[in-house]
């Protein structure tokens, strides 16, 4: 059996104050069993003053997480807020740790981590949970695809870590109270755990009349489109114009059906445009494969709500839920700013059975299955997106 918790402070000055709000929290909600672990978000100000440290070395359990610029949980909603969602079981055994510093190789340190983490269990894990730095170098298929050598068919879900920040000062993940810049915490859950998974995007059927195909690139850079430099097919339809990209450019979503996957499950993501090159060339925030078409969206704030509806209820209608980790991405936040900076996480709230602990808080890139067929996953890095882990 697996029970949650979700659990929070506000205290952000006096660590032992913040300390005794949560184990008094804890003590209400749930009993410790033989195994624990605590998934925790927070604003940088609570690493900088110290409370994060010293709830790290002082609760039974490891922490795993990173910071965030908003977040709730059952009670609250805040942004000076620090969120613990707990998970213990007699069955389900978790087994935390971080990687060295990830530099241009993602998978030595990946799977030095592993090995260390892993060496006394036989089995591969039945979830992996990754906090990801945010390094502008790397997509989040990066991290995908280095676990994927070390964990093949293994669900993973996770975050790139993500700050209130315009300059992302701030950005860092934890483990056990300590924070890093460019290393990756994880978790490995394994045993009597039936992870399920929902990812709500934006409406896909919200689009523009300009579709492309992408006839050259590699990982996040389009090269071409349509045959003609990726510059030139966005300048062609009025997207860019004296070599700078329009406002409204950079705040139209791409949605990808990426059909030269071997496993393509035929369920399409959502990217964002990063930057062009001198060449002419197009940097998204995620990989895009050669031979994908694309469609541009056309959407607001109430179709980021709308959705978050949609698959928030979705919950509700599944049968053993103990708990939901949600991870929006922070593009889904800055579309709803006109209306709330905390509009899509009240929105969950509402939604959500109050019987269900959950975490909400915002990610810079989600990873997460959009299926699992025959205990296969196909593991995604999403943008402008909604994941959520069901426990």
């Amino acid at each position: 059996m697996l029970k949650c918790a979700s659990v929070y402070t506000l205290e952000i000055d006096n660590p032992e104050i913040a300390l005794q709000e949560i184990k008094t929290m804890l003590e209400e909600k749930i009993t410790l069993l033989k195994h624990s672990i605590g998934i925790v978000l927070c604003h940088p100000e609570f690493i900088s003053s110290g409370v994060m440290s010293f709830l790290g070395e002082h609760l039974p359990f490891d922490l795993v997480g990173s910071t965030t610029s908003s977040q709730a949980v059952n009670e609250e909603t805040g942004e000076l807020i620090l969120t613990i969602f707990v998970m213990t079981s007699d069955d389900v055994q978790f087994r935390a740790g971080v990687t060295d510093a990830l530099e241009e190789d993602l998978s030595a340190p990946v799977n030095a981590a592993w090995q260390k983490v892993s060496a006394e269990v036989p089995d591969l894990p039945k979830l992996a949970l990754l906090f990801s730095p945010l390094i502008l170098k790397h997509t989040g298929d990066a991290y995908i695809n280095a676990w994927k050598h070390v964990i093949p068919d293994v669900p993973v879900f996770g975050m790139i870590a993500i700050d209130d920040t315009t300059t992302f000062e701030g950005v860092e993940t934890i483990y056990n109270g300590k924070s890093y810049r460019n290393a990756m915490p994880f978790v490995l859950c394994y045993g009597n755990i039936n992870p399920r998974f929902l990812v709500g995007t934006l409406p896909v059927d919200k689009t523009t009349l300009y579709r492309g195909e992408i006839t050259k690139s590699s990982g996040p850079f389009v090269q071409e489109i349509n045959n003609l430099k990726a510059y030139q097919y966005f300048e062609n339809i009025g997207f860019v114009g004296k070599n700078a990209a329009s406002e409204s450019f950079f705040f139209s979503p791409f949605a990808i059906y990426q059909k030269e996957r071997k496993d393509y499950d035929g369920v399409p993501v959502v990217r964002g445009h990063a930057a062009f090159m001198e060449d002419g060339t197009a940097i998204f925030r995620g990989d895009v494969d050669e031979g994908a078409t694309f469609a541009l969206l056309r959407v607001d704030a109430d179709d980021v709500l709308s959705t978050t509806r949609q698959i928030v209820e979705r919950i509700n209608e599944l049968p053993d839920v103990n708990g939901a980790l949600l991870f929006p991405c922070i593009g889904r936040r800055m579309m709803t700013m006109i209306t709330s900076p905390f509009a899509e996480l009240e929105m969950a709230k509402k939604v959500i059975n109050p019987e269900i602990p959950f975490m909400i808080g915002y990610a810079g890139g989600e990873i997460c299955p959009t299926s699992v067929k025959e205990g296969v996953p196909v593991n995604r890095f999403h943008n402008y997106s909604l994941v959520i882990l069901i426990v």
